[in-house]
């Protein structure tokens, strides 16, 4: 029988593209004052990034926009300020620089999820290997927080209200996760945030919210 481990293993590395909003124009969602509303930003972003970063199936990482402060291993390029998609495409154009297109799968991970484990992306990467395009559902189960993408086939982002249908519709596979996965928690607003801390969040977020 294989195992999860196994699948893990097996499965190629994946270059990860992570878009990030500044953290004085991201979650506006979150109804708190501006400054913590950008202190919590920028603390999702970095526990995000270094979740995906110690995860044994991601390979290149590249950010797009910006981190308050430098990850090993990581690269940013900026944003083209085009909104959402344009940074995906400018971070996907980005892997490689453009050396070695189509020689590796590609994935696209949300920047807000502050419960990520490593092993639920490893897991979700894996499982993204059996099939051409694969995508994760957030925990409501309309939006979506990770795509992926088998080596050489383009992806056709669709993130915004009601992503998971429109991935499906674009020829994504859903990836069966349990809700309570870090992967699925991404954070918008107050009541996210609570069902995010119901987990392990990531250290920076987890220090910010006991100050």
């Amino acid at each position: 029988m294989t195992t999860m481990r196994d699948a893990a293993a097996a499965a190629p590395r994946v270059a990860l593209v992570i878009p990030v909003r500044g953290a004085d124009r991201g979650k506006s969602r979150l109804d708190v004052e501006q400054a913590r509303r950008s202190a919590l930003a920028a603390a999702f972003a970095l526990d995000t990034v270094a979740a995906a970063r110690a995860a044994a199936r991601v390979g290149e990482l590249v950010v797009v926009g910006s981190l308050v402060e430098p990850v090993v291993g990581v690269r940013v390029v900026d944003d083209p300020g085009a909104g959402l998609i344009a940074a995906i495409a400018a971070g996907l154009a980005a892997l490689g620089s453009g050396e070695r297109p189509g020689n590796e799968p590609t994935a696209v991970l949300l920047g807000d999820l502050p419960a990520l484990r490593p092993v639920e992306l490893d897991a979700a990467l894996a499982a993204a290997a059996a099939h051409d395009r694969a995508f994760v559902p957030d925990a409501e189960g309309s939006g979506t927080s990770l795509i992926v993408a088998r080596a050489g086939v383009p992806h056709a982002p669709a993130f915004g209200p009601d992503s998971a249908e429109r991935h499906r519709a674009a020829g994504y596979v859903e990836l069966s996760l349990p809700a309570g996965s870090g992967l699925r928690r991404d954070v918008d607003t107050i009541e996210q945030l609570r069902a995010a801390a119901s987990l392990v969040l990531g250290p920076r977020t987890r220090a910010l919210l006991a100050d």
